[in-house]
Parts: structure tokens; C-alpha cells; sequence
């Protein structure tokens, strides 16, 4: 493909991103992956070029953009390689005409630029939301550790936790096939020590999703003890038990929940669970490195209902702790409507629980709570709290 050409594919994608957003549609790794495994006949150099045109128009623009070729132009306004291919060569963009809209530049919306900076979240923590994001692997001590490595990785704050670049084709790798190594930030990774599992405990992942946490946990308590995954999401907690196959987790059991009803299905560990963790539904402001084109997809209503469900998670993981037990809430979040002030209204309904700051060898005091940002600790933002019931 000619460079303007290449151009060209990334408006084409940028215009079904952008819709996509406005919609509520697939992901843009989707509709990437899609567009590509459409038009096999792209080499990969050509692949990879108009992949780093696409993330870097969308990380360009902070208001969703008008059109694809919008976002481009802003592009053009960071690379001026990029305005002189609207030259209308074969394949590529048409000539630029008078007057033609630029999207805006920016962290993200206005109104979502404006609650992270009330919430802290300014200059260089700001900015490195839209960077990119390493590849992080934790080392499955249930497989006997990671094995011979094809690259080495870097060690980071988790004692589990490798580092390798962006792109890392890790799961190609056969100590991933076997196990012995699962992608995971070291954010996450942290959250999960966070909850300080032990073997022959009694411990619910409450909102496990796919499982990535569960596994964490699982390695933790050496497959010795009760864990339970539980989730609304069906389809997310069905990859679960091919993973923990792989993993060498057994054991685990499963709890789909029915929105709004979660307490029936997990009224038999009312009282009965040593640890619960609540990694709650929540904006994503702390992955936008990994998933930039989120910041066009959140509303305030939204912002609203998930705060609203995040208090209702709480409540219910309340009543399923023991005396003596503890409860670890965490949001992969910026906004302290879903960190800090989300963890003292817990505290202010439910006062005879004790605080205790997480024990992670990261992050910085938020209130009652502890803050990982990509700024501070070059992991996903994340906010940590733990509350124990005496």
C-alpha cells in the first residue's frame, strides 16, 4: 500500500470506530481485528502501519470526532507527514477542501476532562492516560513458574509480574499454552495481593468476569480452600474454566448472577467468606491506554448508574464477610465518585467495619484508600480500598 493509501484504510476504520462509539458498538481491537481478518491479502507491515494511524488518531482527539477523516486531520496536526497525502492519489484521501472540520484535541469530553481534574488528575498524570501500555505477565506458580522465556522480562512492583513491550506476541509463546504465565497488568496483579488470600480460606471474586483476578487468587491459596467466581456475564464467565485448565486451578466454582437478585444465589456464604473481593463495574478511566476510544463512550448517566451499582455491590459484600474477615473494593477507575468517595459513603453506612490500608508495594494514599495511575507507578489506574469487619 501507498502511504496515502494507508491513510485512507485508517479514516475507513476511524468512520466504523466513531460510529461504534456513539452506539455503544464493538470495541475498535474489534473492529480492527475484523477489518483485517476481512482483507487478508494486507501484509503486515501495511497492518501494523494503519493500526498506529488509527490508536494514534483516537488518542489525538479528545471530543469524539465528526468523521474518521476528522480525527486524521487532527492527526496531521501532531505528524506533518500526514496532511500532504490528502492529495487524491489513487487509493488515498481526496484533496483537502475550504474550511474542512479538525476533531479537537484533548484528554477526553469536557465534562469527563473536568471530573479527573477535580478528582487529581491533571499534567503528567493526564497525559500518560493516553500512552501506550506494556504487556504485563504474571508468573502461575501453580505450572512451576514461567520456564524458559523467549525474551527476558523486566521485573516490576508485583513479585510475580514480568514486563515486556507493547506487542509482545506472548501468547504464541509455549509457556502460555502450558500455563505457566498469564497476561495481566501489574495493577491488577497488586489488587489481588491486595486481598491477601491464604490457603483453606473461604474467598469470593465477585465480579470476576472472565476470571483473570480468580486465577490471581487461586495461585495464592495454592488450590487449597473455597474460591468462587461469581458474575452477571454470562458469556465472560464461561472463558473461565478453559483458562483455569490451563492454569492448573481447580476447583473453582461459579455463581451467574441475575442483575438485582445476586443475593439469592450467594445467600449461602452470607456470613461465611474469609475475603471478598468487589473489583466493581466501573468508567475504565484507568485503562484508557489500553482501550482509548472508552473515553467517547461514557456518560454522565452512565457515570451515574455505575456508581450507584458500585454501592449496591458493596453493601451486598458486606453481609457475606465473617467477623474477622475483610473486603477489598477495587475500580479500575480515576474518578473519585468511584474511588475514595464511593469507599467513605461504604464507610459512613457501615461503620463498625475498620480500615486498613492496602499492603501493596505501589500507589499512592487516596483518602482511605490507596491510587495506581500510569503516571505514578506505569501501571492501569486502579483505586484500592480495604475495610475489615471486626
Amino acid at each position: 500500500m501507498t502511504p496515502a493509501a494507508r491513510i485512507q484504510t485508517a479514516i475507513d476504520i476511524l468512520d466504523a470506530v466513531i460510529a461504534a462509539a456513539r452506539g455503544q458498538g464493538a470495541s475498535a481491537d474489534r473492529i480492527v481485528a475484523e477489518w483485517f481478518k476481512a482483507r487478508r491479502y494486507m501484509g503486515s507491515g501495511d497492518r501494523r502501519a494503519v493500526r498506529e494511524l488509527v490508536y494514534g488518531a483516537v488518542r489525538a482527539c479528545g471530543e469524539i470526532p465528526l468523521s474518521g477523516r476528522a480525527a486524521m486531520l487532527r492527526l496531521g496536526q501532531i505528524d506533518a507527514a500526514i496532511v500532504p497525502l490528502f492529495d487524491g492519489s489513487p487509493h488515498g484521501p481526496e484533496p483537502l477542501g475550504p474550511g474542512e472540520p479538525v476533531a479537537v484535541g484533548g484528554l477526553a469530553p469536557r465534562w469527563l476532562e473536568e471530573r479527573l481534574a477535580q478528582s487529581g488528575i491533571t499534567g503528567d498524570e493526564a497525559a500518560a492516560l493516553l500512552g501506550r501500555a506494556p504487556l504485563d505477565v504474571r508468573v502461575n506458580r501453580l505450572e512451576g513458574g514461567p520456564g524458559e522465556l523467549p525474551v527476558a522480562g523486566e521485573q516490576t512492583q508485583a513479585p510475580d509480574a514480568l514486563r515486556f513491550p507493547p506487542g509482545t506476541p506472548v501468547e504464541q509463546w509455549a509457556a502460555f499454552k502450558s500455563g505457566q504465565i498469564e497476561v495481566q497488568d501489574t495493577g491488577s496483579q497488586l489488587c489481588c495481593l491486595a486481598l491477601g488470600a491464604q490457603p483453606g480460606e473461604t474467598v469470593l471474586d465477585l465480579c470476576a468476569g472472565a476470571g483473570g483476578k480468580t486465577l490471581a487468587l487461586a495461585a495464592a491459596m495454592d488450590n487449597r480452600g473455597r474460591l468462587i467466581a461469581a458474575d452477571t456475564d454470562r458469556g465472560r464467565l464461561s472463558r473461565l474454566a478453559p483458562r483455569a485448565e490451563r492454569a492448573g486451578a481447580i476447583g473453582i466454582e461459579t455463581r451467574l448472577l441475575g442483575p438485582g437478585r445476586e443475593a439469592e444465589v450467594l445467600a449461602e456464604l452470607a456470613g461465611r467468606c474469609d475475603a471478598v473481593l468487589v473489583d466493581a463495574p466501573c468508567s475504565g478511566t484507568g485503562t484508557w491506554r489500553r482501550n482509548p476510544e472508552a473515553r467517547w463512550r461514557l456518560t454522565g448517566a452512565e457515570l451515574t448508574r455505575l456508581t450507584a451499582l458500585q454501592a449496591r455491590l458493596l453493601d451486598l459484600a458486606a453481609t457475606l464477610v465473617k467477623p474477622g474477615g475483610r473486603l477489598i473494593y477495587v475500580t479500575c477507575s480515576l474518578l473519585d465518585e468511584e474511588g475514595v468517595g464511593q469507599a467513605e459513603a461504604f464507610l459512613q453506612r457501615h461503620p463498625d467495619w475498620a480500615v486498613r490500608r492496602p499492603d501493596v508495594a505501589a500507589g499512592t494514599a487516596r483518602g482511605i484508600g490507596l491510587r495506581l495511575s500510569p503516571s505514578h507507578d506505569a501501571t492501569d489506574g486502579f483505586f484500592i480500598a480495604r475495610f475489615d469487619l471486626p
